[in-house]
């Protein structure tokens, strides 16, 4: 949650998404903040009772975005052309883009370049009203659910780039406890609703049993 950056300069990667004061979603996020100050994750992550799921996706993956944003605006000295040609998460994984509109083929790119595609593509699905309506009382599109999935999964390779590619320079910048709250929170949350596929998950498999074990 954005607390945890409360104590260091904000710089993003991208404009942070802010959910309008007084809404809705607005409540539930404050909900969520309180809820993981209790420093139980499982807990945190659970559809609160009476409450829509979609909604509680939608502030969800909104606020996971904000929180990658600001962690990768951290390391963006440290992933350049140069250092991270490819999009990798290790040796086994590489990642190539593609939106399914403007970009239909995917492409080999640098991981800045392919951050830079991800994360502007997540912002242009978040700023979509039909998708993520910030009024009360506009439903959610049928697929909803589909595109926060994708949404997701997209999210977590800049995770997996991150941790495999920068984490020397996360650790120089004392911003690990950081990382791996976050992290933790995203992969309780996705966990909880069977959100990401787990052969998706498995550039950080051995991560995610590590984060998790001692909390089941």
């Amino acid at each position: 949650m954005s607390f945890l950056f409360g104590n260091r300069s904000s710089k993003t990667f991208k404009p942070k998404k802010n959910i309008p004061e007084g809404s809705h979603q607005y409540e539930l996020l404050k909900h969520a903040e309180a809820t993981l100050g209790s420093g139980n994750l499982r807990m945190a992550v659970m559809l609160p009772e009476g409450e829509d799921l979609n909604e509680w996706v939608a502030v969800n993956t909104v606020d996971f975005f904000n929180q990658i944003n600001m962690l990768y605006g951290t390391i963006t000295d440290f992933c350049t052309e140069e250092s991270c040609p490819v999009m990798s998460a290790g040796p086994k994984y590489e990642y190539h883009w593609a939106d399914g509109t403007s970009i239909k083929k995917p492409i080999k790119c640098s991981a800045p370049k392919y951050i830079d595609y991800l994360m502007t593509w997540v912002q242009d699905q978040l700023d979509d009203e039909t998708l993520f309506p910030s009024k009360i009382g506009v439903p959610f599109r049928r697929n909803f659910m589909a595109v926060a999935k994708t949404i997701l999964k997209r999210l977590f390779r800049v995770y997996a780039h991150i941790y495999h590619q920068h984490f020397d320079s996360v650790m120089q910048l004392q911003e690990e406890a950081h990382l791996n709250t976050s992290f933790k929170h995203f992969i309780f949350f996705v966990q909880e609703f069977n959100l990401i596929d787990r052969k998706e998950l498995a550039p950080l498999q051995e991560l995610i049993e590590k984060l998790t074990t001692k909390d089941r």
